[in-house]
């Protein structure tokens, strides 16, 4: 191990799952199970208590096919119009939900300032790969349709994601960039980019085994359970696209202490070979998907920092950089 996480990390986030053996039902009842958790006080202490200087409603989406729950996050005090920020969660596609990154997504809505909507996409294992993707881009454009009635900008828009939403993230902007709508910028935050049979073969695999967040088994899982028979694996793999150009400008945060802190790398390091703006941040002393627990790991507040200054600088580019964000 290159680098144990902070042992109160280790205790408090410690995982003694069988990943290797678990079946889909077993995946659906360890999520509810966590979605109730995530919704109890104690759970705040670690995934950290909303801004108050925005406010947040519960929507919906119809679809073709499919209704979809959104959490919307705004200013308190806000325009008629602000770029929208649209949101994915982590959790290996089989798990996870929008509350998770309340803590994140309110204190964007505030500070930067934007309507930043999270969407609860379909999970697997009964809706697989492409379909949390589809859930995404779909209601991107839904929203776009309708830009007044949701107080969006059209002309500013960004994508972020977390894990696994950082995929969904990545994946919309290559969409977005052959059939539209414009999207101006991507961050994206421990993101897993490569889910074919190579996604064991990276250092940060052998070098940060053990540390909490997220295990070889359980990404191995996530991989089985989400991506169907006949699906070719590089088709939701951002790393496997043959080019990356002409796409927004992307911020990479990863952690020092993540598994997956080489995807992210390498992501990032693929998006300025093809021309493509990208800036890598790595965080010390941060596991995986660090942003959804910034009650245990302190570098989540430095990384909100780096991710208000890209979002507003590029949402934003008439105001400069945003104010110390402190809290």
């Amino acid at each position: 191990m290159r680098e144990k996480a902070p042992l109160r990390a280790r205790l408090i986030l410690k995982d003694d799952q069988d990943w290797t053996a678990l079946t889909g039902e077993q995946a659906i009842a360890l999520r509810e199970k966590a979605a109730r958790l995530q919704s109890s006080r104690t759970a705040r202490i670690l995934t950290g208590p909303p801004d108050r200087r925005a406010r947040i409603e519960e929507r919906t989406i119809d679809l073709p096919g499919r209704r979809l729950r959104l959490r919307v996050h705004r200013p308190v005090s806000a325009a008629a119009r602000l770029p929208l920020i649209l949101s994915f969660h982590g959790g290996g596609f089989i798990a996870g939900t929008p509350e998770q990154n309340d803590w994140l997504n309110s204190r964007l809505a505030a500070r930067c300032p934007a309507v930043v909507v999270s969407v609860d996409y379909r999970l697997a294992p009964r809706h697989r790969l492409p379909e949390p993707f589809d859930d995404g881009y779909d209601t991107l454009v839904r929203i776009l349709e309708d830009p007044g009635g949701w107080g969006v900008d059209p002309a500013a828009v960004a994508v972020l994601g977390e894990s696994a939403g950082g995929t969904i993230a990545a994946l919309i902007t290559l969409r977005a960039r052959k059939d539209g709508p414009p999207i101006h910028a991507q961050a994206l935050t421990c993101p897993v980019t490569d889910w074919t049979d190579a996604l064991a073969d990276y250092p940060s695999i052998t070098a940060n085994a053990g540390n909490p967040g997220i295990s070889l088994p359980k990404l191995l899982a996530a991989r089985r359970l989400s991506l169907p028979e006949g699906l070719d694996a590089r088709s939701v793999s951002p790393l496997w696209s043959e080019d990356l150009s002409g796409l927004p400008p992307a911020l990479v945060v990863t952690g020092a202490l993540d598994l997956l802190e080489d995807q992210g790398a390498r992501y990032a390091e693929r998006l300025r070979a093809d021309g493509t703006d990208a800036r890598l941040v790595r965080c010390p002393k941060a596991v995986h998907a660090f942003l959804s627990v910034p009650g245990l790991i302190p570098a989540a507040k430095p990384a909100r920092r780096e991710i208000l200054a890209f979002l507003r600088g590029r949402l934003h580019p008439a105001t400069g950089s945003p104010k110390a964000d402190g809290r």
